[in-house]
């Protein structure tokens, strides 16, 4: 059961924690406004369009720069207790910096777990919402690409053919076993290009062990080497998904399996991962030093 004294610590660290929260959500707006005004204008919108976006893009923000938010509260719970003389109070009952500190980390491992589950997920979602919201304006819904499952698909226009893409395996700058499905403006298939290996470094594919099949079944064509003009290179795909604070836990799990089905190197995922793992021991610790740092510097004052 909660004591008292550990109810008022909770409020009172919540209640700094929200304030510090809310100062910072006051300036991210202010400096992220004026970048998605010029971005607006650049196509012409209103000024409601930037107010959107920056507040679809304030919640991962946010998420970001929490350390810092935990370590500010702490230091100012601190500054509350020593302000109205509290701490002289807690400490004539039994209360001494150890518990109080020990009340602060418990709060933050607990506020740390809620803010992953929770408001990471909504802030994803939102991040989410803003990119597509500014991937509609600057890029051109001809020309998609995913991952999944069974492997890295592309499509693209190019002139009056539409090319669908599909790889079974993509490192970096290699493609393996491809397929390349080339369709007119209606869908109708005209001819399929099978390669065993491309590299897509630049724009102009690379094609090895190329045979080019007719719709028709006829005039069959093999190739050693095939170039293929591209709107996509190994740097545009790899950065498909580098905004991984757009996708929340489920989601990255599922990019991370897909990445292992095409072969394609799962670290960065990893690493998103296991940062958002460890942020209720980062949290924590952040208030732990917080609050260290304001007892060492209210002692020196007292000497």
């Amino acid at each position: 059961m909660i004591k008292k004294y550990e109810n008022y610590l909770i409020k009172l660290l919540i209640k700094n924690i929200l304030i510090i929260s809310i100062i910072f959500i006051f300036i991210s707006f202010l400096l992220n406004i004026f970048e998605e005004i010029k971005f607006a204008e650049n196509y012409n919108k209103s000024f409601l369009y930037p107010v959107i976006l920056t507040f679809l893009n304030i919640p991962s923000i946010v998420f970001e720069i929490l350390p810092f938010i935990f370590l500010i509260s702490s230091m100012f719970f601190y500054i509350n207790l020593y302000d109205k003389e509290e701490i002289e109070l807690l400490r004539t009952n039994g209360v001494n910096n150890s518990k109080i500190t020990l009340v602060v980390a418990v709060t933050s491992i607990i506020l740390g777990v809620f803010l992953i589950i929770i408001y990471y997920s909504l802030s994803a979602s939102l991040k989410n919402i803003y990119l597509n919201l500014k991937y509609k304006l600057t890029e051109d819904t001809n020309h998609l690409a995913v991952v999944n499952q069974s492997g890295l698909w592309i499509k693209e226009k190019i002139g009056n053919s539409i090319f669908i893409i599909n790889a079974n395996s993509f490192n970096k700058n290699d493609l393996e076993n491809i397929t390349i499905s080339q369709l007119d403006n209606d869908y109708n298939p005209i001819n399929t290009i099978i390669s065993k290996h491309a590299n897509i470094e630049k724009r102009k594919w690379m094609l090895n062990d190329v045979k080019i099949i007719s719709e028709t079944g006829k005039n069959n064509i093999n190739y050693k080497q095939y170039t293929y003009v591209s709107s996509f290179n190994g740097e545009i795909i790899s950065n498909l998904y580098s905004n991984l604070n757009s996708l929340n836990i489920i989601e990255l799990h599922k990019l991370k399996k897909n990445y292992n089905s095409i072969g394609y190197s799962t670290t960065e995922v990893k690493l998103h991962l296991n940062k958002l793992y460890s942020l209720p021991i980062y949290l924590t610790l952040t208030t732990i030093i917080g609050s260290l740092l304001m007892i060492r510097l209210n002692y020196i004052k007292s000497k």
